[in-house]
């Protein structure tokens, strides 16, 4: 049977890393992958977490099974996290295997509550939504999200489409610092969307992997909050890799606000998705964010090091933006009306490939540049490299 198994391309972000680890150049700079890195070039580990698992070696627990739904005490951090005063809604939380993990969880629940739904993604979207989805067996479809004209929110777009859905579907939403381009709707144009949401009854399933990085940690929230709020039932995957820079460690949860269901069985539900795929989930990552979310001095540090960290990739959209603003003039304001780690260059594949094979400057083949890979030593490299092949 092995001898027919088909070809598969390699995924577009991994692949694009191992080449730039593979380029001697000295000077090469990578913008692909998603990886916040100080001004240093380093992945910082945070002096919250070095705290938290210096308490966690004194402890001195065995290492053992967790929960097949992840620990009381980590669940209820996340609630508190996501969900803020509105904790006490009616809300079933899991841990999962990092956000990734979390979307697979809810896209399995979703087969087996929903099979004939569609999901519908915003174009464009982070490479592996589709993948996921269909891997579930679901059926994928896209709504228009950017647009490419002014460089901003498509609602008009956005609305059009999805007013016209069944009840059911299910539409894929990030709340802030959209992955690839940037661009996050305001609070009105938030409002304009759960309306729509609402009246066609949708079920709009969250992609949180970057809380923090846009206006703040409770600010990010907002639209989640909102939706809860209106009592539209939802779903929402969280991320802690970037926010703890714990990327290895493979920390998430999977949230679901359901009005009028049965928490015990929809909880029974995702437990037993969960015990078919990998019985339970790792430990040591949730208990270092279970540490931190739980003690109000570490939370505080935390949440400082967090701001710092979306205070230099502003910084570094700014001078961004001021380099190629001398070097071409306007046209590159997007840089500072976007949000988060990524911005949307709009750049043609073949301009992505001449930065990489000239400067030695790595975009993903979208257009889509990590700005947290950006630092003083590089960012004139990069901004020269933009303005060659913009030119």
């Amino acid at each position: 049977m092995f001898d027919q198994l088909p070809a598969h391309a390699d995924d577009p972000i991994l692949g694009l890393f191992e080449a730039y680890k593979a380029d001697p150049r000295p000077h090469k700079v990578n913008l692909g992958i998603g990886i916040y890195c100080d001004e240093q070039g380093r992945v910082p580990v945070l002096a919250s977490v070095r705290a938290a698992r210096a308490l966690l070696a004194e402890a001195d627990a065995p290492s053992v099974y967790a929960p097949t739904e992840g620990a009381q005490p980590y669940r209820d951090a996340v609630r508190r996290l996501v969900f803020g005063e509105l904790e006490t809604a009616p809300i079933v939380v899991v841990q999962t295997v990092a956000g990734t993990g979390a979307l697979k969880t809810g896209a399995d629940l979703l087969k087996d509550l929903s099979p004939e739904a569609t999901v519908w993604m915003p174009d464009p979207t982070w490479a592996n939504h589709a993948a996921i989805f269909e891997g579930a067996g679901l059926r994928v479809d896209h709504y228009p999200y950017y647009d490419g004209r002014t460089g901003g929110f498509d609602l008009d777009g956005a609305i059009a489409t999805l007013g016209k859905l069944p009840a059911g579907d299910i539409v894929l939403l990030h709340p802030c610092c959209h992955n690839p381009t940037g661009v996050d709707p305001s609070h009105d144009e938030w409002r304009a969307l759960f309306d729509t949401i609402a009246q066609r009854g949708l079920l709009p399933f969250f992609d949180m992997a970057y809380q923090g990085f846009a206006q703040g940690v409770d600010e990010d929230a907002w639209a989640v909050r909102e939706c809860v709020r209106r009592g539209i039932a939802c779903l929402v995957a969280s991320s802690f890799s970037k926010i703890f820079s714990l990327y290895g460690e493979r920390v998430g949860a999977l949230a679901v606000h359901a009005p009028g269901a049965d928490a015990a069985r929809l909880l029974g539900r995702l437990k037993l998705g969960i015990r078919r795929s990998y019985s339970c989930p790792p430990g040591q990552g949730a208990a270092l964010v279970q540490a931190i979310l739980s003690d109000r001095a570490l939370e505080s540090q935390w949440r400082a090091e967090l701001e710092a960290m979306r205070l230099r990739m502003r910084a570094m959209r700014t001078a961004l933006h001021r380099a190629l603003h001398r070097a071409l003039g306007p046209g590159s304001d997007y840089l500072v009306a976007q949000h988060g780690m990524f911005s949307y260059t709009g750049l043609a594949p073949a301009r992505i490939d001449a930065m990489r094979e000239r400067f030695g400057v790595y975009l993903v083949g979208s257009g889509r540049l990590c700005v947290a890979g950006l630092n003083a030593s590089n960012i004139e490299r990069v901004s020269a490299a933009l303005a060659a092949v913009r030119a």
